[in-house]
C-alpha cells in the first residue's frame, strides 16, 4: 500500500489544506482511536501542541474524532514534543498526539503520534492507521452513551519539569552559568527558561513571544545566528537554540561557535565512554552524520551505526542494538536511559553536565572533531520517483566512484516535501560542491519528464 498520510515523521502539510485540514484531522483522530482501543478499559489520548495558529483547528477535529470513537482525551496545551512522550507512559495512556510541523514555517502544521509506550508508530501501525482513515465511515462512531470526555490537565508543565530535571545529575547545579537560550517562539517558550532558572542558571531568553505566526521565524535551531551573538555580547557560557516542538536542539559555544547534533553526539559519547555509561561503545547515527563524526568514533574506540534518516528508525535501531544514545546532525539526540524520542532540552542539560564535570568550556569539550565539507542540496519533482532513471543512477556511481572511501554521496526523496534531497561530502569543498550540482541537472531532467 502507497503511504497517502504519513512521511518520515508523521503527517505533515500545509495548514487548512489537504491532509493537514480539520476534516482529515477528524478522520485521523478516528482512525487513531480505533487502532488503539483495544480492551475495556477506559481508553485515553494525550494531545499536545505548539504555539502555530492553526493548531487550535487542528486540535478541535482531532478531538472530536477520537472522542467520537469512544476515547478520552487529555489535554495539556502548548508542551515539546518530548513531554508528549512522556505524558503517554505516565498516564497510562493508550495514544499520544503532538500537533506540530516542528521546524516549519508557521503556515505549515503537522500530527505527530506515539504508541502507549511513548515511541513514535511503527511503519505497520502508521500503514494500519492509514488503511483505517480510507475507510471510516459514522457507522465506526460509538453510540451516545460511550462518547468520549475531553478534559485538560492543568499539571503538565510541572510534570514535564521534573523529568527533565531528573536527567540532570543530581550532584550537579548550573549555579554560575549564563545560558542564551533560544526557544523559537515555540512549544517550550515557557518551560526551558523555567528549567534551566530552577537549576540555578542565569537565564537569558530569546524567542519566547509566540503570536501564532512568528514560530521559527529567524529565530530557533534553523536560525541560531541571533542567539550565537547574544552569547558572545551577554559574555555567556553556552547557547541553546530549540525549534518549533523542542525536540531537537543547536548549541554554541562561549565563543559564538555552533556546536551540531554531531558534535554534541561526540560531546556525550565520549564523557560517557570514559565514565563506563556508554552501552557497546556504539552512538546510533543516520546516513546524514559527517563522515569525520564516524573517524572521530572509530579513533577513540567507539563505533557508529548508521541508520535511515528520522529519529524513530534511531530508535529502533538504539533498541535492536541495546545502545543509550544516538542522534542525527540536525539536532535530535535520543537518551534511552531518559527518553523515548529526542529531547532538546535533556541533550542540553547532558552537555552542560560534561562542562561542570570536567570544569571546560565548551569550546573545550563540545567541539571534538572538524566536520569534513558536506554539500546539501535539494530538486523539487512533482511526481513518480526520479531517483530510479538510469542516467541518475549512472551518475551517482561516477560521482562515488571519484570519491571513493574519502566522501559519501546520500540522495533521498524528503519525506515531507516534495523535493530530492542531495547530500555529497569529501575533502575537497569545491570538488563536492561541482558533483553535488551535477548530480543535481541530472535529477532535475528526469524530474522535467516525468511532470
Amino acid at each position: 500500500m502507497t503511504r497517502q498520510y504519513f512521511g518520515t515523521d508523521g503527517i505533515r502539510g500545509r495548514a487548512n489544506v489537504e491532509p493537514m485540514d480539520a476534516a482529515t484531522a477528524l478522520k485521523v483522530g478516528m482512525a487513531a482511536g480505533l487502532e488503539f482501543n483495544r480492551g475495556d478499559h477506559r481508553h485515553k489520548v494525550v494531545i499536545a501542541k505548539d504555539t502555530r495558529l492553526s493548531c487550535y483547528m487542528i486540535e478541535s477535529a482531532l478531538t472530536a474524532g477520537f472522542l467520537s470513537v469512544g476515547m478520552d482525551v487529555l489535554l495539556v496545551g502548548p508542551m515539546p514534543t518530548p513531554a508528549v512522550a512522556m505524558l503517554t507512559r505516565s498516564m497510562r495512556a493508550d495514544i499520544g498526539v503532538m500537533i506540530s510541523a516542528s521546524h516549519n514555517p508557521y503556515h505549515d502544521n503537522g500530527i505527530k503520534l506515539f504508541g502507549p509506550n511513548g515511541s513514535k508508530l511503527s511503519d505497520e501501525k502508521e500503514m494500519a492507521i492509514e488503511a483505517k482513515i480510507a475507510t471510516i465511515s459514522t457507522g465506526d462512531c460509538v453510540d451516545s452513551v460511550s462518547i468520549g470526555r475531553a478534559k485538560r490537565i492543568d499539571d503538565a508543565h510541572g510534570r514535564y519539569i521534573e523529568h527533565t530535571k531528573q536527567a540532570f545529575p543530581r550532584h550537579l547545579r548550573l549555579d554560575g552559568l549564563k545560558i542564551v537560550v533560544d526557544c523559537a517562539n515555540g512549544a517550550a517558550y515557557k518551560i526551558a527558561p523555567l528549567i534551566l532558572w530552577e537549576l540555578g542558571a542565569e537565564v537569558i531568553p530569546l524567542g519566547v513571544s509566540p503570536n501564532g505566526m512568528n514560530i521559527n521565524e529567524g529565530c530557533g535551531s534553523l536560525h541560531p545566528e541571533d542567539m550565537c551573538k547574544r552569547v558572545v555580547s551577554e559574555g555567556a557560557d553556552i547557547g541553546i537554540a530549540l525549534d518549533g516542538d523542542a525536540d531537537r536542539v543547536i548549541i554554541c559555544d562561549e565563543k559564538g561557535r555552533l556546536v551540531d547534533g554531531d558534535n554534541v553526539l561526540a560531546t556525550i559519547a565520549t564523557y560517557w565512554n570514559e565514565t563506563g555509561r556508554l552501552r557497546n561503545k556504539t552512538v546510533a547515527a543516520t546516513q546524514m552524520s559527517n563522515l569525520a563524526f564516524e573517524h572521530y568514533l572509530t579513533d577513540n574506540g567507539m563505533q557508529m551505526i548508521r541508520t535511515q534518516v528520522g529519529d524513530r528508525y534511531v530508535i529502533d535501531a538504539m533498541r535492536q542494538h541495546d545502545l543509550n544514545l544516538g542522534g542525527e546532525q540536525s539536532g535530535h539526540i535520543i537518551l534511552r536511559d531518559h527518553c523515548t524520542t529526542g529531547d532538546g532540552l535533556v541533550a542540553a542539560l547532558q552537555v552542560m553536565a560534561v562542562m561542570l564535570e570536567k570544569d571546560q568550556p565548551l569550546s573545550q569539550c563540545g567541539l571534538l572533531f572538524d566536520p569534513m565539507p558536506q554539500i546539501l542540496k535539494n530538486v523539487v519533482f512533482q511526481g513518480g520517483n526520479p531517483l530510479d532513471a538510469p542516467s541518475v543512477q549512472k551518475a551517482i556511481a561516477e560521482v562515488e566512484a571519484t570519491l571513493g572511501e574519502s566522501g559519501r554521496v546520500f540522495i533521498r526523496k524528503s519525506g515531507t516535501e516534495p523535493k530530492i534531497r542531495v547530500m555529497v561530502e569529501g575533502e575537497d569543498a569545491a570538488a563536492i560542491e561541482r558533483h553535488a550540482d551535477t548530480l543535481c541537472a541530472v535529477i532535475e531532467e528526469e524530474a522535467t519528464k516525468a511532470a
